[in-house]
């Protein structure tokens, strides 16, 4: 949403971005240090335990984590609770995940020219998840505007969610920037796996859907 039209990808397509996406992502992949079989957090624990630097550093990655609250699970479960925008001056627009990832209609409008930035609220479960990343592609009848990739960090389980909150960006305008947009969302781990996806559509308006 940020840069929407003043990116060389203004041409490419929404079937040829995936395709170049996905290609992006299996280089990567093929490119990553191999650390070696997954295992459970008592299992990373038992791990170089007469190792103070490790022990330590394993501590304060996992903090309060109850080893006997999460179980034996090699993968870990993350739940992605909500998506916020917030803007100066007024309330903001929590957005609550559909269980498909698929809004009904219209999911939500923004002001030309406004400043917002967006908060995620999730929750990490059974096991670490390393590198959490958010992507956002935007298009606008079939053509790809705007790419935003964003590396959220490896978090622990626990029962309290976690929030992260984006840098602050400001929406386009003028004539040409109004109108109706999709896009498709995705968090995904360093192992590419993907805990949600969401497809939605939004507009930008000369004025909030609701003014405050």
């Amino acid at each position: 949403m940020k840069r929407i039209g003043s990116e060389s990808s203004v041409y490419e397509t929404e079937d040829e971005a995936e395709e170049a996406e996905d290609n992006n992502d299996n280089n990567n992949n093929n490119s990553k240090i191999e650390l070696g079989p997954q295992c459970t957090l008592k299992s990373q624990l038992e791990k170089d335990k007469d190792d103070e630097s490790l022990r330590k550093w394993k501590e304060q990655l996992l903090g309060n984590v109850d080893i006997n609250d999460v179980g034996e699970s090699l993968e870990p479960e993350v739940k992605i609770i909500s998506l916020s925008i917030a803007s100066p001056g007024r309330s903001d627009i929590v957005l609550a995940i559909p269980e498909d990832g698929k809004p009904k209609g219209l999911w939500f409008t923004l002001k030309e020219g406004c400043r917002y930035s967006l908060r995620f609220k999730f929750q990490v479960g059974s096991n670490i998840v390393s590198g959490l990343k958010y992507t956002n592609n935007v298009w606008r009848t079939g053509v790809r505007v705007d790419r935003v990739k964003q590396m959220l960090g490896t978090f622990s389980p626990q029962q309290e969610a976690y929030t992260y909150d984006m840098p602050e960006e400001t929406t386009p305008s003028g004539y040409f920037a109004r109108g109706s947009y999709t896009a498709k969302t995705k968090f995904v781990d360093d192992d590419n796996k993907c805990y949600l996806e969401i497809n939605y559509a939004f507009d930008i308006r000369k004025d909030w859907a609701n003014p405050e």
